[in-house]
């Protein structure tokens, strides 16, 4: 059996994914995870609806606040704003191989300047009790070897960083799409474990093309941590086969949605979306019979009611009665 006590399994950041919606959801799985925001920019936050950007529900504990952006000032101000907010960590990307963020020297460019993370990193920890984590990738473009990504990590890391999340493959900048960036490089798992062989007093976890409990099992053998992105989100249920990893019971979908059904209701009666939030439940029957008919019922309908909602989830559950 696996000893989970120093390890750790999170959601991945997802931009217009892993909002609050998305995080309240996941948590009703499995209490052990880490969930983290989608990535918000310092511009969001200093800027734009603040406490809209920044809300979360208490249950989503633990939860991690993904910041992106280099100016010592403003991502300091905002790590601030997340140990105001009660976030368990705050984290950086500098992961993300997006056109538009490298114009705002956000994500994965950042690789190539990195006396700049340890800077902001170094200013965060000062103002905050709360930890400062990065995430990265393993290089970018043609700075792929394994040299230039332990000279990031040893840089960061005398600034005082003790966690990092590694992507293991390379961010194209110039010639792929975020989409084929997540595809296209190869992964390179060795590298990510061969850090944590070279850094053992450093938490290393890693991220990319993990699928699977058995996957997951593999990884923790070798590192610290294993982050989840588009499976867990594409198949939720993978989230409660986890449990597992903790020696805890496989909750049944039907004992999700009992305790899904009143949050909604909260919700509705606030004035949130029912659309908004039903659309990331999508693959909460993945593999199962009725699955296609119960994505047809949620997708595209703006006036969808909660009377619709609960009658779609019931007939699915009548095709699925052990669900």
């Amino acid at each position: 059996m696996l000893d989970m006590t120093n390890k750790r399994l999170s959601v991945a950041p997802m931009i217009d994914w892993t909002t609050t919606d998305y995080r309240y959801f996941a948590r009703l799985f499995n209490p052990h995870v880490y969930l983290y925001t989608e990535m918000i920019s310092t511009g969001a936050l200093l800027h734009g609806n603040r406490a809209r950007h920044l809300r979360f529900d208490t249950s989503e504990h633990p939860i991690v606040l993904q910041l992106g952006g280099a100016d010592i000032h403003e991502m300091t101000q905002c790590a601030e704003f997340a140990q105001q907010h009660g976030y368990d960590e705050v984290n950086i990307n500098v992961g993300c191989p997006s056109d538009r963020v490298q114009h705002n020297k956000i994500g994965a460019c950042l690789m190539a300047e990195p006396e700049t993370v340890a800077n902001v990193v170094k200013h965060m920890q000062a103002a905050v009790d709360i930890p400062v984590t990065v995430k990265h990738r393993i290089g970018i473009d043609n700075f792929d070897s394994y040299e230039f990504m332990t000279d990031f990590v040893q840089t960061v890391a005398a600034a005082g960083c003790t966690r990092f999340i590694v992507h293991a493959r390379t961010a194209w900048l110039q010639g792929l799409s975020p989409k084929q960036n997540r595809e296209i490089p190869p992964l390179r798992y060795d590298d990510v474990y061969r850090l944590k062989q070279d850094f053992p007093e450093l938490t290393i976890e890693i991220n990319g093309g993990i699928e699977s409990i058995a996957d997951i099992e593999a990884h923790l053998q070798h590192i610290d941590g294993v982050m989840i992105g588009r499976a867990f989100y594409h198949n939720p249920y993978l989230l409660a086969e986890a449990n597992t990893l903790w020696n805890q019971p496989i909750p049944k979908r039907s004992e999700i949605l009992a305790q899904l059904y009143p949050h909604l209701r909260q919700q509705v009666a606030q004035g949130e979306s029912l659309s908004t939030m039903t659309r990331h439940y999508l693959g909460l029957f993945q593999g199962l019979t009725g699955a296609r008919k119960w994505r047809q019922a949620l997708s595209g309908k703006p006036h969808l009611t909660l009377e619709d909602f609960e009658q779609a989830a019931f007939e699915v559950l009548q095709l699925n009665p052990d669900a």
